[in-house]
């Protein structure tokens, strides 16, 4: 096998196929090593297997202040590449987008097997090379006469590679098991790059309470959720929320997560979660009568099934136990235990007690701080032939399109300027 290339892209993920693909249409010939059995391995789970490619927000500046301090430092990479050009990029590999709730955007099949399998045939075309199971074990550089430093070659076990340029798609910390686990950030270090230390920040979040933890799978939409620093409330949300066995997570949760993680460092965390946020106490209670005056015949373990929301009904009798027998027959029930029913659907009560780590992070942040990079060609600073993409730069952005957003922006500009 040839050992020498124009360009070699280090990491299969979805900013390293772009990138590789993007380098090739421009007749470069490029290599790429991954140390998995085979590519895509994140790409392939993103969005539970539905693949959110991106959100579809065209109005650049709306878009860029979802990436938080990044916002400045984008403009140039997203006006080369943004989210315009991916859907005709998509498109053009014959796999339309649909654009779904929160400008979600998905590929038309809800299948992320069929985005790798588009970016697969676009490398094969570009004739690009491809060599898994290769994971690098050293990295030679020498120091130039400006003080930067240049990639001379990859070392892969036994093999090494040379290239005029180097692209990193290493990816960062989160979902370890797909080989997400830090080894660019190594590297970085050692050609002289400032590292910021990576935090999971978009994650679930564990509970104390076990009715929580009873229901995994169950999901509820529009819930509002508020959460107390030391019994005092500090920001609520509303939207979809899903029980896990160790908690809460889904798109709501997994947002508020760096929010939360930053209130722990100060102090016990509660939550509350109103599963009516759009009723009122006197509406909701009218409401319970309603059901209660249909069935005061019925046990109150067999009525509550038409008051709470779909398959809740088991947990909230475990929360009511000590106030409400569930063998009571709703025409016993008590106007106090009925306004007790009312406010404990109104306030489900939480303790917050951590963050999950990187295995279950959707995204982990820090990496290379932006001032040390050129970010109109995504060129380090630091090395004058690397080029670095997606998760090794320090920026922190919210689940929904955006992170992958963020590979394929910067994936196309490295790969177009390498």
């Amino acid at each position: 096998m040839r050992s020498e290339f124009d360009v070699i892209v280090v990491g299969g993920g979805a900013a390293g196929l772009m990138a590789a693909g993007k380098a090739a249409e421009r007749g470069k010939s490029v290599l790429i090593v991954e140390k998995n059995k085979r590519l895509g391995e994140k790409l392939r789970i993103t969005g539970g297997g539905r693949c959110n490619i991106t959100n579809a927000e065209l109005d650049r500046r709306v878009l860029l202040k979802h990436y938080g301090k990044g916002e400045q430092f984008l403009y140039s990479a997203f006006s080369q590449f943004g989210v315009e050009q991916t859907f005709l990029f998509f498109e053009s590999l014959k796999l339309p987008l649909v654009v779904q709730a929160r400008k979600r955007a998905f590929p038309h099949t809800e299948r992320a097997e069929d985005v790798f399998l588009a970016l697969e045939r676009y490398l094969r075309k570009g004739k690009v090379t491809v060599r898994t199971e290769s994971k690098v074990t050293r990295i030679k550089s020498t120091p130039t006469e400006d003080g930067t430093r240049k990639i001379q070659s990859i070392i892969c076990g036994k093999e090494e590679f040379k290239a005029a340029s180097v692209i990193f798609a290493t990816g960062g910390v989160s979902h370890p098991e797909t080989g997400s686990t830090g080894d660019g950030f190594r590297w970085l270090e050692k050609l002289g790059h400032t590292v910021v230390a990576p935090s999971p920040t978009i994650v679930p979040l564990a509970v104390q309470e076990e009715w929580a933890k009873k229901m995994p799978g169950v999901s509820l939409s529009f819930m509002k959720i508020t959460f107390f620093l030391e019994g005092k409330k500090q920001f609520s949300k509303t939207g979809k929320i899903l029980f896990t066995h160790f908690g809460i997570s889904g798109p709501l949760i997994l947002n508020a997560a760096k929010r939360v993680g930053d209130l722990l460092q100060s102090g016990a965390v509660t939550a509350a979660i109103d599963a009516f946020p759009h009723t009122d106490l006197g509406s909701l209670e009218r409401r319970i009568i309603a059901v209660f005056d249909r069935t005061k015949n019925k046990m109150i373990k067999n009525a509550l099934a038409d008051i709470v929301p779909a398959g809740t009904d088991e947990c909230i009798l475990e929360l009511l136990r000590g106030r409400i027998d569930p063998d009571t027959k709703v025409h016993s029930i008590t106007k106090e235990q009925r306004k007790h029913l009312v406010q404990l659907l109104k306030a489900l009560p939480l303790t917050i007690t951590g963050l999950m780590g990187y295995d279950r992070a959707v995204i982990a942040d820090g990496g290379i701080p932006l001032t040390e990079m050129d970010m109109r060609s995504m060129r380090s600073q630091k090395v004058k032939n690397l080029f670095l993409t997606g998760d090794l730069l320090h920026v922190n952005r919210p689940s929904g399109g955006y992170s992958l957003q963020l590979c394929w922006t910067t994936g196309a500009v490295a790969g177009t300027h390498a």
